[in-house]
């Protein structure tokens, strides 16, 4: 596993705080002190640690959490978040522009692994249904043409190369022009690295740069360097604006945390991450997948679809005073319409602190009574909306023919308010099952409950 020793630091963290009995200030501040350990130990700058756990501690215990939504629930969904802030959020693809070759100029320190980056990189690429070819312009490294060559056969990719030549800027132009002629639609160049020395590098990938115009510069950093690798991706971030990352090394480092978060707090983004010595040992990317597979929660879509959704919902301040006691008709038009828009009578149930599962038919049948409902409760005076006990034969009538449908229709609804209202009354006091009237028309569902 990618940081193994980071990971099963985090996962055993969280889990400790899933398996608490309660979830409080005290568990809380335990599960940021476990977090603190293991990020530091995976040589996380210690002032973007304390940072980050400190927003942690404060939004789990500080923030407002929306109806339906547990406290232990809330505290992942923060930890998840925050942890993939500092990574960069989002997923940054390679840029492939259709039409025209696309050139990527690869530098990076020697010992990088640059060169192997390159190897993995084309291989890549070429699953995907592209034509590549790859330019061996490291004149300054001996064995560096023999290595991209025999990398090049592995990932079955064409290869240019002049072994003897010297001159680094000539080769790479040749070599663009080849594999233009040939019609390739990527283009990888190998440069020169640079022992600690990346004023050299620079200049060279700038001399480069200005004679091959690639689509992008692309700079390979070692993640066994830790927090130092912030130095190298500085340096490339401020000479070139059009450059992105990838970070080497990273099945076995203790270190690649810091590797990781000191690179994207650059700005410049990651791309790819090394992940081992073969061929294929190359993936994307993606910090809410790589913070997931960390945590060893692997799928958090589901938990942050229900906060979100949670949260959301404009009628967040209505759900609290309905579950205060107080329910009218005009607090159920508000619910019937959040329910159109969220999309999911489930979900709606889900929020307001029921977590069960309703059946797909009675979801259906509920939604078809639901677009009745608007029809007839717009179809009422505001008196009757705060006041439902006031509507009798002759306001049955009235609001029947207001929404063109028949009385019983109006009486239908008065009687799934009342019994709605009761569920509300019996939700607050609510132990494990209980029997849902009304909407769902009195079916009992199965034990539910955060």
């Amino acid at each position: 596993m990618v940081l193994g020793k980071l990971g099963s630091a985090l996962h055993a963290a969280v889990q400790k705080l899933l398996r608490s009995p309660l979830v409080d200030e005290k568990s809380v501040k335990e599960l940021v002190k476990d977090l603190q350990r293991a990020l530091l130990q995976a040589d996380v700058n210690v002032r973007l640690v304390m940072e980050l756990t400190k927003r942690i501690e404060e939004r789990s215990l500080k923030d407002e959490i929306a109806p339906g939504v547990s406290r232990r629930e809330y505290v992942i969904k923060v930890v998840y978040e925050e942890l993939t802030a500092i990574l960069g959020e989002k997923s940054v693809p390679l840029t492939l522009k259709a039409g025209k070759p696309n050139v990527y100029l690869v530098v990076g320190i020697q010992g990088s692994g640059k060169t192997t980056t390159i190897g993995k990189l084309a291989k890549l690429i070429k699953k995907k249904g592209h034509r590549v070819g790859v330019v061996a312009a490291d004149t300054f490294r001996p064995g560096a043409y023999d290595q991209l060559h025999q990398l090049a056969e592995q990932a079955d990719v064409p290869f240019f190369g002049e072994p003897k030549a010297k001159d680094s800027v000539k080769i790479a132009q040749k070599g663009v022009k080849h594999f233009t002629s040939e019609k390739a639609e990527v283009i990888i160049v190998d440069t020169s690295g640079r022992h600690k020395e990346e004023k050299g590098l620079i200049r060279e990938m700038q001399q480069i740069a200005k004679a091959i115009k690639p689509t992008e510069i692309i700079l390979v950093v070692d993640g066994t360097l830790g927090q130092q690798a912030a130095v190298q991706a500085a340096a490339f971030h401020a000479a070139t604006p059009i450059g992105s990352i990838i970070v080497t090394k990273l099945d076995g480092s203790a270190r690649g945390g810091g590797a990781l978060s000191a690179v994207a707090a650059t700005g410049a983004p990651i791309k790819y991450i090394g992940t081992g010595e073969k061929i294929d040992a190359i993936e994307q990317f993606v910090p809410t997948k790589f913070v997931g597979q960390l945590l060893g929660m692997a799928d958090f879509e589901a938990l942050l679809q229900r906060v979100k959704d949670a949260e959301a919902m404009p009628e967040k301040e209505l759900a609290k005073a309905i579950m205060s006691g107080r329910f009218t008709l005009k607090d159920m038009m508000a619910q019937v319409e959040a329910m159109g828009k969220v999309g999911s009578l489930s979900k709606i149930l889900s929020m307001l602190g029921l977590g069960y599962k309703v059946p797909k038919e009675m979801q259906q049948t509920a939604t078809e009574n639901l677009e009745k409902w608007k029809v007839i409760m717009k179809s009422m005076t505001e008196e009757e909306m705060e006041t439902p006990k006031c509507i009798h034969r002759s306001r049955t009538d009235r609001i029947a023919r207001g929404a063109g449908c028949q009385p019983k229709d109006v009486k239908e609804l008065l009687r799934q308010y009342s019994q709605s209202k009761r569920l509300i009354k019996s939700l607050r006091k609510r132990r494990g099952g209980m029997r849902l009237p009304g909407m769902l028309g009195g079916q009992q569902l199965p034990k539910g409950g955060r």
